[in-house]
C-alpha cells in the first residue's frame, strides 16, 4: 500500500497491484469517436479497455492510433470484442453478458452522446433522435456498474429547447422546458449515481488554443460519495490545469494562441509537394516546430523524444479556386479578427453562410465546427487543414487521421471525415485534466 494525501490533508491509502505498484485505473470510452477522450484519460495515468465507436472512419482512426500494441497509450482490448464500428444500442443488447462479468473492474465510464440537438453551432431541436443516445449511455452504465461515470456534452444541453405549453387555470401558458442535462442526472441517480460535478469548463483553461467551453457531468456510485464536493473538485480541476500548463512552459492563467499552436504550419515561405494520393493539392514541407506549444506536441508517444521534423499527417492544403482566395482576401481586409463576422458582410460577398470567423493570431481559437470553410486562417486566404484542426485541439502530431477529408450532402449525417473527426473530438489536453481529477477522487474512494 502507498500513502497518499488528499487535497483536504485527510491520508489514506492506495492498493497496489500483485507487482507492487499501484494498479493503473481503467476505464471505458462510449461514443468514442476519434479518441481525444481515450487519448487525455491514458496520458492521466488510465488503462483503456475498450472504446464504442459506431462510425467507420472515426473507429479507423482510434485504432490506428490507440490499439495493436500494448503499453501506455493503448488499449488492452478483451479477445471477446472484435475491434470493428458498434452501434451502441446493438452492443448493449449483443454483449450484455461479456459486460456483465465487468462489474467491479472498471472504475470509469466516460463519453459523450451526440450533441447536435443542442449545439448552438446548429439548429436546435429536441426532436433531434441523437438527444436520445444518452439513454443507451445510461443503460451501460446500468449493466457495468463502474465506480465514476463521465458525461461531456456542449453548454447547450444545459438549457432548455424550445417552449413548453401548459395549462393554468383553463389558460395556456408558456414556459421553458427542463433543461436535458436534469433529465441526464435524474436518470443517474435512478440507476444509484450521485451526480457531484456538473458545471462548463473551458478548454483553454487546460492549455488547448481554442476557447471550446463544455458542460461536465461527473457521477460516482452512491456509496462512494461522502467526503467527495464540488468545492474539492474546483480546486483538483485547478491543479490540474496548473500542471498541464507547467509542463507547456506557461503560467497559471495562460492561454495558447492559435500563433502558438500553428505558425509553423503556414504556406508562406515553405516548400511545397504534391500530397500523397491527392495529386490536385498539395503540402509544405515541414521544417519543425518553433515554439513551445508546438515542441510540446511534437514529441513521440512517449512525450520524451522530438520528432525532429517528421512529416505530418493531414497537411493536405485546400485547393481553393481563384475567386475564394478572392473573397477571403476582401474578408480579411474588411472584418475584425476572432469575432463572427456579421451576416449582412457575408451576403454582401455573395456567401450564404451564417457564420465565419477570421481567427485572431493572439488569441484561441472560436470552437471547432465539422464545416472547414467556418474558420479562416489568421494570415493567408484558406481555410486551415486538418493537422492544424488537430493542433488547436490539442492531439500530439504523432496522432494519424484515417478516412476521408470531406463529405456532403445527404452523407453529412452518416458520415465522420477527418476535419468532423477533429471538430468533435474532445481535446486531449482537457481529457487529461479530467483524469488527473478523477484519478484523484478514485484514490480517494478506494479508501472506503
Amino acid at each position: 500500500m502507498r500513502t497518499i494525501i488528499f487535497g483536504s490533508g485527510k491520508i489514506f491509502m492506495e492498493k497496489k497491484s500483485k507487482e507492487g505498484r499501484p494498479r493503473k485505473p481503467t476505464f471505458i470510452d462510449l461514443f468514442a469517436g476519434c479518441g481525444g477522450i481515450s487519448l487525455g484519460l491514458m496520458e492521466a495515468g488510465w488503462k483503456g479497455l475498450f472504446a464504442i465507436e459506431k462510425e467507420r472512419m472515426a473507429f479507423e482512426t482510434l485504432k490506428h492510433n490507440l490499439t495493436g500494441k500494448k503499453g501506455n497509450n493503448y488499449f488492452n482490448w478483451p479477445e471477446w470484442l472484435e475491434k470493428k464500428p458498434h452501434e451502441i444500442s446493438e452492443f448493449n443488447t449483443q454483449y450484455e453478458k461479456d459486460l456483465l462479468r465487468l462489474r467491479g473492474k472498471v472504475d470509469l465510464v466516460a463519453g459523450g452522446p451526440p450533441c447536435q440537438g443542442f449545439s448552438f453551432a446548429g439548429k436546435r431541436s429536441k426532436q433531434d433522435p441523437r438527444n436520445q443516445l444518452f439513454k443507451e449511455y445510461i443503460k451501460f452504465l446500468k449493466i457495468v456498474q463502474p465506480r465514476f461515470c463521465l458525461i461531456e456534452n456542449v453548454p447547450g444541453i444545459n438549457i432548455g429547447l424550445g417552449k413548453e405549453k401548459v395549462l393554468s387555470n383553463g389558460n395556456s401558458i408558456s414556459r421553458l422546458p427542463t433543461p436535458y442535462s436534469e433529465h441526464i442526472q435524474r436518470h443517474l441517480k435512478k440507476i444509484g449515481f450521485s451526480v457531484i460535478f456538473n458545471k462548463i469548463i473551458k478548454a483553454a483553461d487546460c492549455g488547448v488554443p481554442q476557447y471550446r467551453p463544455r458542460y461536465l457531468i461527473i457521477g460516482v456510485r452512491e456509496e462512494l460519495a461522502s467526503h467527495i464536493s464540488e468545492e474539492i473538485i474546483l480546486d483538483l480541476i485547478e491543479q490540474s490545469q496548473n500542471k498541464i500548463l507547467k509542463s507547456i512552459g506557461l503560467k497559471f492563467g495562460s492561454m495558447v494562441t492559435v500563433k502558438d499552436a500553428i505558425s509553423d504550419l503556414r504556406k508562406s515561405g515553405k516548400k511545397l509537394e504534391a500530397y500523397e494520393n491527392w495529386p490536385r493539392f498539395k503540402k509544405i514541407i515541414y521544417e519543425g516546430p518553433t515554439t513551445q506549444y508546438q515542441k510540446f506536441l511534437h514529441t513521440n508517444r512517449s512525450g520524451f523524444t522530438s520528432l525532429n521534423g517528421h512529416p505530418l499527417n493531414s497537411l493536405r492544403l485546400p485547393n481553393h479556386k481563384e475567386e475564394t482566395v478572392a473573397r477571403f482576401k476582401k474578408i480579411k481586409s474588411l472584418c475584425k479578427s476572432g469575432v463572427s463576422i456579421q451576416k449582412k458582410i457575408l451576403e454582401s460577398l455573395g456567401t450564404k453562410k451564417y457564420g465565419l470567423v477570421l481567427l485572431d493570431a493572439n488569441k484561441p481559437s472560436h470552437t471547432l465546427t465539422t464545416l472547414p470553410d467556418d474558420i479562416l486562417h489568421y494570415a493567408e486566404p484558406r481555410i486551415l487543414t486538418v493537422r492544424e484542426y488537430a493542433r488547436l485541439q490539442s492531439f500530439p502530431d504523432w496522432y494519424e487521421f484515417k478516412g476521408n477529408y470531406t463529405t456532403g450532402g445527404k452523407r453529412r449525417v452518416l458520415e465522420c471525415p477527418r476535419y468532423t473527426q477533429v471538430a468533435n473530438a474532445v481535446p486531449p489536453l482537457m481529457a487529461k485534466v479530467l483524469g488527473m481529477v478523477l484519478k484523484t477522487l478514485l484514490r480517494k474512494t478506494r479508501e472506503s
